[in-house]
């Protein structure tokens, strides 16, 4: 009782000085459970001296939920945890963690959860203890209203609940959530999400329930993620070749369905299967009237099964948000299959990485309810579409691929380095959300599936590969910032800044192209002399490992003489300014050079292949008999001597005794090769039939 009393006191005393104002607030229920843990005849096993006020308060809950008192959750976490994790620097948040690992994984297993009103308050409160876990932290905020999430806590705490977010993209949907709040994350707009999770939720248990498309997935025991052109104002338009008609789209966790819209009701749904390897191809597309390409609308879907590619319109006024969508909902399904063809994952691992897309997919729903008004970038909130973009992401989905079966999960979760408390799994999750998703039997059944995403003390090897990845990526970001900045408009310009860029290598090529023509013949001779001798040698390898060498030296010599200076900008003296006119004057002048350059490509392709048909058999003759000698010539001489020949052959072309001798046969080679007939063209035009076919 004398314990009790101290700890009462101790408590009171706490609110007169306003060390708990921050705190309390307006909101009763802290002063409530502060109260009652003062007065408890429990109060020193109920209040752990190590932790915060509201770090207390959430193991309070916590043990009330586990049915285990506080003291006791402390004697286990001493006496599991290895010394690293008891360190007194960071003891109070891994105990802290420990306890909230522990209540989640229980409570996920129970259905309905996330409707949960307590849960709620529950896992944000967490999420507030473990930025102030100790009794010597300072409470950030002094006004309870105002207290806000952070990243770092955000990101270790939601991942322990799969339906809320994952480790691989709880980063970027914290910054969707904080895009209006200054980059902290306030319990209305945490409670406003998990609302539109729970609403895309029922919509996904209602779309699933419903009788659409039960020929087709009954097999498969298929869930609908997604449907759209049920209203005639928002149509689905399917464009094959110049024809489209409109109906509705029906996307599954394992194929796309198209039903054409018929006078009262929908066609037979065309399939296109999403999970067999069939060489699918998926990407934005441009549609219009007739066949011309005038709105970025649609949706391109080509696979080997297909004689050309489908389009998928989705008309709307402004923009293509809802193409967006679309396209990246579309490509989540597909590349999930693509993960579990490539690490062959089947049984129950395999619905695990099926139920992580339709996971994402549901956050994505609820986030674009949220943030209506906010563009969202959907690909950044969806696993399998995030590994496919970031660096390194292929070995995300290896990690991943690595952790998916419960046993392996199990192993790595009992390691000597840390006290791990493993998350539920993905598919445990969806199966509590409802009867769409089969008989996964009672919570307690799922309990050994578990997805280890979370560890006391430290990061599990998924948190490291995707902090890796992203480390990566945001060099790639700023590295692709300084190339939007570089870029210029024009065509003129371009080639100014090319030209500037390639006046090294132009001065070079022109040294050397004085070397090969002899106009300075004693520079020309030593050059010759020298560059032979190394190739006789042997020693080309070790003049072209030299001149890399020299070159690295540079590079590091340049680095430390040029430290803390301001970068060297290249400098571009502009041409005059160009009017429209101009302006397409010079691009029809480009384009009319680039068709001679292809013209006359075309021409050399079909001489040459008049030459190997010998259509003009005296030339044919000719060419096939300095073939054979060339490669008798390959296949008997040593390499060196090839080289040496090669180079001699080159290098003195020009020489004063063999000029007027090359210029000689130069003259002769043109005059062989304009005297070869080109292979005869025929060009075909589709007639119109085929076009409409």
């Amino acid at each position: 009782m004398a314990a009790a009393g101290k700890t009462r006191i101790m408590i009171e005393n706490m609110f007169r000085d306003g060390s708990l104002k921050w705190l309390i607030g307006n909101r009763s229920s802290f002063r409530e459970e502060l109260e009652e843990m003062g007065r408890s005849p429990n109060a020193p096993g109920n209040w752990i001296r190590e932790l915060s006020p509201i770090a207390n308060i959430v193991v309070r809950r916590c043990s009330k939920i586990l049915g285990v008192p506080a003291h006791e959750l402390q004697e286990a976490f001493n006496n599991e945890a290895l010394n690293a994790l008891k360190n007194p620097s960071h003891y109070a948040r891994n105990f802290l963690e420990y306890c909230a690992f522990r209540t989640l994984a229980l409570s996920t297993q129970t259905t309905g959860h996330l409707t949960d009103k307590r849960f709620r308050r529950l896992t944000y409160d967490m999420m507030l203890a473990w930025e102030s876990p100790a009794a010597s932290s300072q409470p950030v905020l002094t006004v309870d209203e105002d207290a806000t999430v952070g990243l770092e806590a955000f990101s270790r705490i939601a991942p322990a609940v799969p339906i809320i977010a994952n480790v691989i993209i709880s980063e970027n949907l914290f910054e969707v959530l904080t895009s209006s709040t200054g980059g902290r994350l306030a319990f209305t707009v945490y409670e406003k999400y998990l609302n539109a999770l729970e609403r895309a939720i029922k919509k996904l248990k209602g779309q699933t329930d419903s009788s659409l498309l039960s020929t087709f997935r009954s097999s498969r025991g298929e869930k609908i993620l997604e449907v759209d052109g049920t209203v005639t104002t928002q149509p689905v338009l399917e464009h094959i070749g110049m024809s489209a008609w409109p109906g509705r789209l029906i996307l599954t966790d394992h194929a796309l369905y198209f039903e054409a819209l018929c006078v009262v009701s929908f066609d037979k749904a065309k399939v296109y299967d999403l999970s067999d390897d069939l060489k699918q191809v998926i990407k934005p597309e441009l549609t219009g009237p007739w066949g011309t390409r005038l709105f970025d609308k649609a949706v391109s879907y080509k696979s080997i099964n297909l004689p050309e590619p489908i389009l998928f319109e989705f008309p709307e006024l402004k923009g293509h948000s809802r193409r967006d969508y679309w396209l990246a909902i579309i490509r989540e399904v597909l590349y999930v299959h693509r993960f579990i063809r490539k690490f062959q994952i089947t049984g129950v691992e395999r619905d695990e990485a099926l139920s992580k897309a339709v996971l994402g997919i549901l956050r994505l729903q609820a986030v674009q309810e949220i943030s209506s008004t906010t563009p969202v970038r959907n690909e950044d909130l969806l696993t399998f579409n995030v590994c496919d973009q970031l660096p390194g992401g292929d070995l995300i989905l290896e990690t991943l691929a690595n952790l998916s079966s419960s046993r392996k999960l199990d192993r790595s979760n009992s390691s000597d380095t840390a006290l791990r408390i493993p998350s539920m799994a993905a598919l445990a999750v969806v199966s509590n959300l409802g009867s769409m998703f089969g008989n996964s039997g009672s919570p307690s059944d799922e309990c050994g599936i578990v997805v280890g995403e979370v560890a006391v003390g430290e990061m599990t090897a998924l948190e490291r590969s995707v902090k890796e990845s992203k480390t990566s990526y945001k060099k790639v970001v700023l590295a692709q910032a300084t190339v939007d900045g570089v870029k210029v408009d024009g065509i003129d310009t371009n080639l100014a800044v090319m030209k500037e860029l390639l006046f090294p290598i132009l001065e070079l090529s022109k040294k050397f192209q004085s070397l090969f023509y002899w106009e300075d013949s004693t520079k020309s001779a030593v050059f010759c002399v020298i560059l032979s001798y190394i190739i006789f040698r042997g020693w080309l390898g070790y003049a072209c490992a030299i001149m890399l060498v020299l070159i690295s030296a540079f590079m590091v010599v340049t680095r430390f003489v040029n430290q803390g200076e301001p970068v060297n900008e290249v400098r571009v003296v502009a041409p005059p300014p160009m009017n429209t006119m101009e302006q397409l004057l010079a691009v029809q002048n480009a384009i009319s050079h680039a068709e001679a350059v292809i013209q006359d490509g075309n021409i050399a392709l079909l001489k040459l292949r008049g030459l190997l048909c010998a259509i003009f058999p005296q030339a044919s003759d000719k060419f096939a008999a300095v073939l054979f000698i060339v490669a008798v010539f390959l296949a008997f001489a040593p390499l060196k001597y090839v080289l040496l020949l090669t180079f001699l052959e080159v290098s003195t072309r020009y020489s004063p005794p063999r000029k007027a001798s090359t210029e000689r046969l130069m003259r002769r080679m043109k005059e062989w090769w304009f005297s070869i007939p080109a292979a005869p063209v025929v060009l075909e035009r589709e007639t119109d039939d085929k076009k409409r076919k």
